[in-house]
C-alpha cells in the first residue's frame, strides 16, 4: 500500500497550496491513504470543523494534530464526533478526542497514532510508554501503522524512531516545520524522518511573518505572530508498505515550491 503524508499545514497559504497540489501528488504517488498534520491550519493555530471538512473533501483521509490542538475552542464541540482526526495520545485521559484511529480507504487500512514530545514542551504523559500500548492495540487490526511524533527535540524524535523500529511502518516527526535530510528505512523496516516539514509561506519564519518574530528575538518583548502571506513551499513523504509484514519498502521525500509548481 502507498501512504502519502503532508507536513504541518500553516494557515490559508498552506491550505491553498494543499488544495492546488494534492491532485498532482495523487497522480504521481498513487497513494491509497493520505494523511496531513492540521494543527496549524487555522491562522497558524489549531483547526476548525470547516477546515477539517475541506481537507476531507479534497481527498485527505486522516488528520493528525499537536500542541496547538485546543487553540480553536470549537474543537471541543466536535472532535469526539470525527473519527478521522487524532490528537496526541499522551494528553490527559480526560481530554476529548482520541490518539489513534484506523483509517480505511481504497480497500486498505492504516492505523494512525499521534504523540507529543516532552523535551522543551509542556509536561505531558510519556510518549514512549503510550506508543508501546497503542502499537500493541493497533497490531490487533493492522500491521500498517503510522506514528506522527509531534516534538521539538531532534534527539527525542530519533529515539522514538529506534524505539519503534520494526513495530511501526512509519515514524515521522512534525512540529519544527523544517524538513530534515535524514529520511531512511531503519534496519527493522520502519520508514523514518526527523521532520517532514511544512506547507505554507517560505518567506516568513516557519510560516509566520518574519517582522514579528524578529521583533521578539531582538527585543525579548511580546509580539503577535500572524501567518505570512508569501509564496509557499510544500513538504511531505510518500511511503510504500508491505501489507503482509507492515514493513516499509520505499520512501520518497517531497519538496515543492510555488515557483517550481508554476513552471510545471
Amino acid at each position: 500500500m502507498n501512504v502519502l503524508f503532508i507536513g504541518d499545514i500553516v494557515g490559508n497559504v498552506g491550505r491553498g497550496a494543499l488544495k492546488q497540489v494534492l491532485p498532482a501528488l495523487r497522480d504521481k504517488y498513487n497513494p491509497h491513504i493520505i494523511i496531513v498534520n492540521g494543527e496549524n491550519a487555522a491562522a497558524g493555530r489549531g483547526i476548525t470543523k470547516n477546515i477539517a471538512r475541506e481537507f476531507f473533501e479534497w481527498g485527505v483521509h486522516g488528520i493528525t494534530m499537536g500542541n496547538h490542538t485546543w487553540d480553536n475552542k470549537d474543537i471541543f464541540e466536535w472532535i469526539d464526533d470525527e473519527p478521522r482526526i487524532v490528537r496526541p495520545a499522551n494528553f490527559s485521559p480526560q481530554a476529548p478526542g482520541k490518539g489513534m484511529a484506523i483509517i480505511k480507504a481504497n480497500g486498505k487500512q492504516l492505523a494512525i497514532i499521534n504523540l507529543q514530545g516532552r523535551a522543551f514542551l509542556p509536561p505531558i504523559d510519556c510518549p514512549f510508554q503510550t506508543a508501546d500500548s497503542l502499537i500493541e492495540e493497533a497490531q490487533e487490526t493492522t500491521k500498517a501503522i503510522l506514528v506522527d511524533f509531534h516534538a521539538e527535540a531532534t534527539s527525542e524524535k530519533i529515539a522514538m524512531g529506534w524505539h519503534l523500529d520494526g513495530r511501526a511502518s512509519i515514524v515521522l516527526g512534525t512540529h519544527t516545520h523544517v524538513q530534515t535530510n535524514d529520511d531512511t528505512i531503519l534496519p527493522e523496516g520502519t520508514a523514518y524522518i526527523t521532520d517532514v516539514g511544512m506547507v505554507g509561506s517560505k518567506e516568513g519564519v516557519l510560516g509566520m511573518e518574519k517582522g514579528a518574530v524578529l521583533h521578539r528575538f531582538l527585543t525579548q518583548l511580546p509580539s503577535r505572530f500572524v501567518v505570512d502571506e508569501g509564496k509557499w513551499h510544500l513538504h511531505g513523504l510518500s511511503v510504500q508498505i508491505d501489507e503482509a509484514t507492515g514493513k516499509a519498502t520505499k520512501l520518497t521525500k517531497i519538496r515543492l515550491t510555488e515557483e517550481d509548481w508554476l513552471l510545471m
